[in-house]
């Protein structure tokens, strides 16, 4: 199937939802610290529960989508295998971090907060400077393909 996107077009998408998300992250995590540095416990649950909701209803879907769509554009790529293995255990360890975030309170959940954002962050740099471009730029890596109609990875249309 072709894409309607140029390979281009989807690194730009990616990157762009890669932003959205890193705000709203970060977003997320700041109401929580803000919270937290109030003293307001019912706050802090609120905002808790608003972090771990974005990260279960956007920001795993988003890695399980990169998992199986784009990630295995990659096997073709000699010099992106290593660096997607490597993306798949920052995933592991976003995951690891939001199940720490379901069980802390107080400061250290606004500290795992924040240490999620940053975990993403760095993620979605290594994709976004890396391994994105290499398949955008590999000859036959369908790049395009693998992400275009995929919400969780380029956002709403």
């Amino acid at each position: 199937m072709a894409s309607h996107f140029s390979d281009q077009q989807a690194l730009t998408a990616v990157r762009s939802h890669h932003a959205d998300m890193l705000d709203r992250a970060s977003a997320l995590s700041q109401a929580l610290t803000a919270a937290v540095e109030a003293g307001d416990n019912g706050a802090v649950y609120d905002e808790k529960g608003n972090l771990i909701e974005w990260c279960t209803d956007d920001l795993v879907p988003h890695c399980v989508a990169e998992e199986e769509r784009i990630y295995p554009a990659a096997e073709g790529v000699a010099e992106a295998q290593l660096l997607v293995e490597g993306l798949r255990h920052d995933h592991e360890a976003i995951a690891a971090l939001l199940e720490e975030l379901r069980i802390s309170d107080g400061v250290r959940a606004a500290a795992v907060g924040q240490a999620i954002v940053r975990a993403f962050s760095l993620h979605a740099d290594k994709e976004d400077a890396l391994l994105f471009p290499a398949l955008a730029s590999a000859p036959g890596s369908a790049f395009a393909e693998a992400v275009e109609g995929l919400e969780e990875v380029v956002g709403a249309a």
